[in-house]
């Protein structure tokens, strides 16, 4: 059962590169129109300007830091200032900081928290009426693979996109019989920013997924005649995480920490980067 958006507006967070722009090409070619939200207003106009080419996808773009506390209040206001209603809401906006906590800055942590986070819970309260009155569009959480065991040295990240997941678990069974699809995403590793952004590869474990395979993974779930509460992306990832659940927790906990220890995981090509650190985000 294709999901069709035709006439409809779909806002996706994070957009402007990865995983988020492609869900962007994707909404297009099915028809939607975009609400393009990140920090970085070039590539967002950038993304915008293909759009409109390729698909004639009208597109308004905002920049907007969503850590800030007024961040979802304004992109409400704004988008009924603009007489725009969504049928579809992708929160994809995110990142990790790698090192243990008590080296990373605390308002690093806390940024973390609530962009992966409070920011998610915000705007799905904040666009769950419209997304259930409209009844034919999607409401899709990025979670991630790391939810389904705590990692030492991205504490928080795990700890994040575990809550992602439970959340929006929870949010498909409320909205079951509105039409409305929701999905969590849990990707691994992929090709996109993130492990930049946490400054470290140590964490980087497995074969890397593309965005487009990750996206695909997703629209696959949706189109689906009863979409799942979750998907993982990847048969390997999809083993992974499921054998989590069948071992001791103390004996999971131990391998994830001997796995992720400095100089552990497996490097992509290209300059060195410090074993610890946080860094600024590219949302």
């Amino acid at each position: 059962m294709t999901l069709e958006l035709s006439g409809t507006v779909a806002l996706v967070t994070g957009a402007s590169s990865g995983l988020g722009a492609e869900f962007a090409r994707r909404l297009a070619e099915r028809g939607a129109d975009l609400v393009l939200v990140a920090r970085r207003e070039d590539r967002l106009r950038s993304l915008a300007g293909e759009l409109g080419r390729d698909h004639g996808t009208v597109c308004t773009v905002i920049a907007l830091d969503l850590t800030l506390p007024d961040a979802v209040p304004s992109l409400v206001a704004r988008l009924a200032a603009a007489d725009i209603r969504l049928s579809t809401l992708v929160n994809n906006a995110g990142f990790g900081n790698h090192g243990t906590v008590v080296s990373i800055d605390e308002e690093r942590l806390l940024d973390e928290v609530r962009l992966n986070v409070t920011a998610v819970v915000a705007l799905s309260r904040a666009f769950l009426p419209e997304l259930l009155s409209s009844g034919r569009g999607a409401l899709v959480n990025v979670a991630s693979t790391a939810a389904f065991q705590p990692i030492p040295r991205m504490a928080v990240y795990a700890a994040t996109k575990a809550f992602v997941l439970s959340f929006t678990e929870a949010l498909w069974f409320e909205a079951k019989g509105s039409g409305l699809r929701v999905l969590a995403l849990c990707p691994g590793p992929t090709e996109t920013e993130f492990f930049d952004v946490a400054h470290n590869e140590d964490a980087l474990f497995g074969a890397l997924q593309s965005a487009e395979q990750v996206v695909g993974t997703a629209m696959k779930a949706l189109d689906r005649r009863r979409p799942p509460a979750s998907v993982i992306s990847g048969t390997m990832n999809t083993i992974q995480a499921r054998s989590v659940g069948l071992a001791p927790r103390r004996f999971v906990l131990d391998l994830v920490g001997r796995m992720g220890a400095p100089g552990r995981g497996r490097r992509r090509p290209g300059p060195s980067r410090p074993a610890d650190g946080p860094a600024q985000p590219p949302r």
